[in-house]
Order: structure tokens, then sequence, then C-alpha cells
């Protein structure tokens, strides 16, 4: 029986104490566990990243920015009740949790709390979209394309529920580079690329390219089926340019190497990649690829992430890299050596040398 295909085989057990309750400052100050070929491993910092990549290597960032998606409303009966507005579906309704799903009727009007000096607002809650999962909401004020300005006044950022302490900066919940609403979850690898180690990555001549997926249910819920061939995730939006696509192109004629920056970078590339016969093309669409132990990567060759929660989709994701036994035992490791885990968390960089097959 291969246990590479059961999901009780992702499992470990992580102290509280090791989860990040505040973000590394400065961002690259964070620390790095940088895998080695074979069996070996070795502790670095974000700041040396740099030294650690080649001229003509190109980075793969995710420029999606989180939303102020998560709202608090009563119901008439002055019930709590809290909203997580996910993505657009069609014309004024969106995607959404609701909590606590159970009591809300279909059809039934929310009021939306609101900031002092700010007028009213209403939302309907819809049926089950798909028979189950989100709900579709029916917002009474905003028009779609005002969505983030509705949401910028009366939301609040959606930290991740294990972040107790809050964020004092909320921009340090977002990376350096984002600029395309629609996130309800940072890309967390990102977070650590502050201004200062971008500049020292391009003057060490390593190129970059965006990508955009809005970060969703797709990549953070958890997975509930153990046997991971019958793993469907959540799709998410991905929007490739034919200016990355161009980008790659020119980096693998040289002899570069593609290098993603998070797990979503990567589910973009090799999702989109696989939608059209393992050739990387421009797409504005949906992907919802769970890649496992046994996925053949065709666009990516390194890859630089955070550590994952167990039993989710990118801790399947990263052991198709570098394999599930030895990727659980680096995670023993950072846990004895005191690195902090998840999204305010420290870095892993798996170059491609130390990747499966690699020569």
């Amino acid at each position: 029986m291969n246990q590479d295909n059961y999901l009780s085989s992702y499992d470990y057990t992580l102290p509280e104490e090791a989860i990040a309750q505040t973000p590394a400052e400065p961002r690259h100050s964070a620390r790095l566990l940088c895998v080695e070929p074979g069996a070996g491993w070795r502790d670095a910092a974000m700041a040396q990243w740099p030294a650690l990549l080649r001229p003509g290597d190109l980075l793969i960032l995710n420029d999606t920015r989180v939303l102020k998606a998560r709202l608090k409303a009563r119901r008439a009966s002055g019930g709590l009740v809290e909203l997580l507005v996910l993505e657009p579906h069609h014309g004024n309704t969106w995607l959404g949790l609701v909590k606590p799903g159970q009591r809300v009727r279909p059809g039934e009007w929310l009021q939306i709390q609101a900031p002092p000096g700010q007028p009213s607002a209403a939302v309907e809650v819809l049926d089950r979209h798909g028979g189950g999962g989100p709900r579709l909401l029916r917002f009474a004020n905003p028009e779609p394309e005002a969505m983030e300005e509705f949401l910028n006044i009366y939301g609040e950022l959606p930290l991740p529920p294990y972040i107790q302490a809050g964020c004092q900066d909320e921009q340090r919940y977002q990376t350096t580079y984002a600029c395309r609403p629609g996130a309800v979850a940072a890309p967390t690898a990102g977070l650590h690329l502050s201004r200062e180690l971008r500049r020292q990555l391009a003057a060490a001549g390593v190129d970059s390219a965006a990508i955009t997926l809005h970060v969703g249910l797709g990549t953070f819920q958890p997975l509930r089926t153990e046997d991971l061939s019958r793993v469907q995730l959540h799709s998410e939006r991905v929007e490739i340019s034919p200016a990355t696509v161009g980008a790659v192109q020119r980096t693998r004629a040289r002899g570069g190497r593609v290098l993603a920056v998070g797990t979503t970078s990567c589910r973009a590339l090799e999702g989109v990649a696989a939608l059209h016969g393992g050739q990387l093309q421009p797409y504005r669409g949906a992907v919802d690829l769970c890649i496992r132990p046994g996925f053949r990567f065709r666009v990516m060759d390194g890859l630089l992430t955070n550590f994952h929660l167990p039993r989710s989709s990118l801790l399947l994701l990263v052991s198709a890299l570098i394999g599930r036994k030895r990727l659980l035992t680096l995670y023993q490791e950072a846990l004895a050596h005191g690195y902090r885990f998840y999204s305010f968390g420290d870095a892993m960089w798996i170059p491609p040398e130390a990747v499966l097959g690699s020569p």
C-alpha cells in the first residue's frame, strides 16, 4: 500500500507556540531552511537568498491583493453572522461563506455592521452554490466594480484563525508587489520579499514576472477525503499574461531556471500548463489542479514556500517536489530548531537540484 495516496499520511504534530503570531521585521529577516540534494539542509535567512540564486533565474510572483473580505452582519432577530466574501459569481451576486450558515435561510436579508458615519448596508443570502459549500450573496448597495471600495469601508482583513494577535499594520499581510485585488488570503511566501530584497535580487541579475491567482478556498480549505485520488479542490481565478509566458520561454531558451515564489504561483503555472497539454499559454479563467506526489512538473524548477498546515493541499504539493517522508522529516527538523510556521512564519527554499529526479 502506497502511503503517499492517503491523507492521514500527511499529518504531523505542531506545538501552538510554533505558530507565528507576528511577521518578521524587516520582512527579509525571516529564517530560511535551505533544502540540499540528498538528505541535507542548512539554516540561512531570507536576506541571503539572492546569493543562492543565479543570474538569469526567473522568479514568478503572485501579484494578487487581499480584500477586506470579512463582514459582520446581524439577522432581523439580532443574531450575529460573519460573512467571508470569496469571489464574484454573476451580475451582483458573489460567492461567500456564512457562519453560522445553517441558521440563515435562503432569501434572508442581513444588516451589515457599518462604521460610524457610514450608511447602512444589507446583503441577501441565497442558496448554496452547486448544492454545497459557499452561499450566493446579493448585495443591495455596491455595483460589482465597486466591491473593493465597499469592502474597504465595511470589511475587515480576513486573517487566518490561527493568528490570534491580529495585525497592527495591515500592509504586512500584503506582499510589496500586490496590485490585483481579489484574494481572501495572502500568498504568504511572497511576504518575505521586502522592497530592499527585491532590489538586491534585480542587482544580482534575477528577473521576475507576475501571475495572478486570487487565493481562495482551493488553497486553504482543509482536505477531508482520505483517498487522495478522489480529492477535488475549489477552483480559483487565475490570469497569466502573454508577457509572462514570453519571459518563461526566454528563460528556458537561455538555460535559466523558473522559480515559483509560493505554492499559488506554482499552481497557477502548472494548472494552466495542464490545461494546454503541458505547455504554458496565456490564460484567464479557473484552475482547480491538485498537485500531489507523482505529479510531473512542466514549468516550475524550484520553489520558495512557507511551512504549511497538516493534511493540506499545500503539503501535498511540496511533497510532490521532494517526497512525503523527506518533507515530514524536514518539518520535524524545523520544529526542533525553532522555525516559525504558517502565514507569518519562516520560509523553505527548494532549489531545482534538490527536487526529486533532478540530475
